[in-house]
């Protein structure tokens, strides 16, 4: 196996507590994975090098939070909601309709398209979820063509009850049928714990039968109004709870908690992460999820896209990062860290060793993620930019210069 030093990184942000923010860097990467990382005037020899000129480097995104498995248009609707339109989450099924509607040659290249997109964005590491076809057959088709796409695939079969279904018989259909359809290709179950979507009791049906089949739990909750969902997650042990944007003082208190063990200390792996999704709040005009509170109160943090063709139409981690900066109150590395590490925790694959109980990772590599560090996997991100600030500092810009996945570079 070959190696390669990666030199002239003026700024190397590694998300890594014992090494930090590094001036006049590099990395050394073999076999998909840092197998050095320092000063460059320490850098060891390899079989090659690149000079990457005095850009700033970081981990690459982790994207813990997207649906891409999708056709159809929604910008008339989005159109609206700028014109004055609240938001419902009725929508969803206009998607379902153009989704159900294509073939899978023309739902794989679509999908395709996003996935390079968010690749060329600086994201090496991403989840997606079903959730366009709430029938059996199409969520399972969905289920199959992420699972050959994406690192991680998550069974949102709950994510609407479809426009003539009884609702109490649409929840055992996904907590029967779809999910023994759909459990050979995900690793997770979501639900969308909100109203005019699942009730509390539906979201928990939909959870035990996830998690009896084998799949670890996520949740949609919170994004509406005050609501169950973070009790919900807290309890049944998710991994993480997204939107989160109408929060109790009990739902920081249950977040903050969220994975303390015995003695009161915090067990890595085991907490719920709270994923804050900066480019939906914005589309939405929904108040701004209190990423900096939830920090404040002692709960992991994860920033994801939501990309979906409804409510956050990007696949931009860029944009979220600097929206996070300029908007959440966040710093540069609170929003860096939660952008890598923090949706590696989300998706429990921060470390080399599974959770008990937890299904292999799609990817079918077990290289830890959201770090640079030794033995982590080789994922970077290189900015057109001396430094990481600039995110934020330029917002808009394109200033992903390469991206490596794995020691493979991608963009």
């Amino acid at each position: 196996m070959s190696s390669l030093l990666l030199t002239g990184i003026a700024e190397l942000t590694t998300v890594e507590e014992s090494t930090g923010v590094l001036r006049d860097a590099a990395v050394v990467v073999e076999d998909g994975r840092f197998a050095w990382v320092g000063r460059a005037q320490d850098a060891p020899a390899a079989d090659d090098a690149l000079d990457l000129g005095g850009r700033a480097a970081l981990p690459g995104w982790v994207d813990s939070h997207s649906h891409l498995v999708f056709d159809g248009d929604r910008s008339a609707e989005f159109e609206a909601r700028m014109a004055g339109r609240d938001y419902a989450a009725g929508g969803i099924q206009v998607t379902t309709d153009a989704t159900r509607a294509a073939d899978d040659a023309r739902l794989a290249s679509l999908l395709a398209q996003r996935v390079r997109a968010a690749a060329a964005g600086g994201t090496t590491y991403l989840e997606t979820k079903t959730g366009y076809g709430l029938t059996v057959p199409d969520e399972a088709r969905s289920a199959a063509l992420a699972a050959a796409a994406v690192d991680e695939v998550t069974f949102l079969g709950a994510h609407l009850v479809p426009t003539g279904a009884d609702p109490e018989q649409y929840t055992q259909l996904v907590c029967g049928d779809m999910l023994e359809a759909v459990a050979p290709h995900a690793r997770w179950i979501d639900v969308f714990c909100e109203q005019g979507a699942f009730t509390p009791a539906q979201s928990r049906r939909v959870l035990e039968a996830g998690r009896a089949a084998g799949l670890g739990l996520r949740v949609h909750g919170n994004q509406l109004g005050p609501g169950a969902g973070v009790d919900l997650a807290v309890e049944l042990g998710a991994a993480s709870v997204d939107h989160v944007n109408h929060l109790s003082d009990e739902d920081f208190a249950r977040l903050g908690a969220s994975g303390t063990g015995a003695g009161g200390v915090k067990v890595e792996g085991t907490e719920t992460v709270a994923t804050v999704l900066p480019a939906c709040d914005l589309s939405t005009r929904a108040p701004l999820a209190p990423a900096k509170r939830l920090l404040q109160a002692g709960a992991t943090i994860a920033i994801a896209s939501n990309c979906n063709p409804g409510t956050s139409y990007t696949s931009s981690m860029n944009f979220c990062v600097g929206t996070a900066v300029l908007q959440m109150g966040l710093s540069l590395a609170e929003a860096i860290e939660a952008a890598t590490l923090g949706g590696a925790r989300a998706l429990r694959a921060d470390r080399e060793s599974l959770a008990a109980g937890t299904r292999p990772r799609a990817s079918g590599s077990e290289a830890p993620i959201g770090r640079i560090a030794v033995g982590h996997r080789a994922d970077l991100h290189v900015l057109d930019a001396p430094a990481a600030i600039h995110l934020a500092y330029r917002p808009g810009m394109p200033l992903t210069h390469a991206v490596w996945r794995a020691g493979e570079r991608v963009a």
